[in-house]
């Protein structure tokens, strides 16, 4: 079997609801989408969500590589060699993680359709389903609530909230969502870099009584120690998300005992190998997993969703950044009841096309 051709398109699509974080805010997402043809019939799919801010990739940067390096190094070439084709890219300071997880994905797609099964089977099968928390932005507290009771009423059982921009506010509208929801409902906290470590702590010890699960990134991404120094005085789990882009990082925050969790972002990392080995560090040092998103189209969710329901201490998942986009080309490729998020049956990463 042989690549015969690479087509990259860009697609811009708006979001039913902007919402804002602690460094932005955001009403569009492009994704760079991606097919692998080959000459035995099946086609590759796989998609990109660059993030000038994470991923250090524009959409040109994604289309740029793979029109240039991926269409030099994969036409002509088997696509069942995932690691010679692939590891070259690895050392290129020129092609980020998300081009990366394009092509990533499009290949997984290919070794399942060859194979007639589901990737998340090929990779381990150790569940066929995953609860998925829903973000609430920053926003006013009213409103705050009024989103976390039609979440729940939904269906959700975990709400994660956004905040960072003013410790004071975002205890209230957590305590506020507790009172709300009541204590079946798990509640994350994502700070999004926007604390210090004075701010981290009290927000911890105001939070008390909401029993929040998880505290995300409270600190800037590029201060690890102090990062650390939250996790050993905080007494609820804290995760690193932003400050974990590379296995290098992974095995920085395991090494010195950093962080008590960590986010997986195929977007970050590079894909589903490469999280695969980010994983295996987080198993051998003990910290709990999360499977996270960019604003990413169901296609690059279904990959998301695969590695996670093949992993069995891929314990949480974030996977909700295909929800709010306006005509998803790739919708169908998982299947969301209630909270929680079902692959397609299809082979691959479920999905046969789209249009594009």
């Amino acid at each position: 079997m042989k690549i015969t051709r690479i087509e990259a398109w860009p697609v811009k699509m708006t979001l039913a609801e902007p919402y804002q974080i602690a460094y932005e805010t955001v009403d569009h997402a492009v994704n760079v989408f991606v097919r692998l043809h080959t000459d035995r019939g099946p086609v590759g799919c796989g998609c990109a969500a660059p993030d000038a801010q994470i991923t250090g990739e524009t959409p040109e940067d994604v289309l740029r590589v793979l029109d240039g390096p991926f269409r030099e190094q994969m036409v002509g070439s088997d696509p069942l060699r995932y690691a010679r084709l692939m590891d070259p890219f690895r050392r290129r300071d020129d092609v980020g993680p998300a081009a990366r997880a394009a092509v990533d994905m499009a290949l997984f797609d290919i070794l399942g359709k060859v194979t007639a099964m589901p990737v998340w089977k090929l990779m381990g099968g150790f569940r066929s389903r995953m609860r998925t928390s829903i973000t609430i932005g920053i926003l006013e507290e009213r409103e705050t609530v009024r989103k976390a009771r039609d979440f729940v009423a939904r269906g959700f059982t975990a709400l994660k909230l956004k905040g960072g921009l003013d410790v004071e506010s975002d205890i209230a509208r957590v305590l506020a969502v507790r009172r709300e929801v009541g204590d079946k409902i798990e509640l994350r906290f994502d700070a999004n870099q926007g604390y210090d470590l004075d701010r981290s702590l009290r927000f911890v010890e105001a939070t008390r009584p909401a029993r929040l699960e998880i505290l995300e990134q409270p600190t800037p991404k590029g201060e690890q120690e102090l990062l650390g120094r939250v996790t050993r005085g905080a007494s609820i789990p804290v995760m690193a998300d932003e400050s974990l882009l590379t296995l290098r990082d992974a095995f920085r925050l395991a090494r010195r005992d950093l962080v008590d969790m960590i986010n997986i972002k195929l977007m970050k990392v590079g894909g589903i190998a490469e999280a695969l080995q980010v994983n295996a560090i987080a198993r051998a040092a003990g910290f709990g997993v999360m499977v996270g998103c960019m604003d990413e189209t169901a296609l690059g969710i279904a990959a998301g969703l695969h590695f996670a329901l093949a992993r069995p201490n891929v314990m949480y998942a974030d996977l909700d950044g295909h929800l709010d986009l306006v005509d998803d080309p790739t919708h169908g490729a998982v299947v969301l009841r209630g909270g929680t998020l079902f692959p397609s049956e299809g082979p691959g990463l479920g999905l046969t096309d789209f249009p594009g």
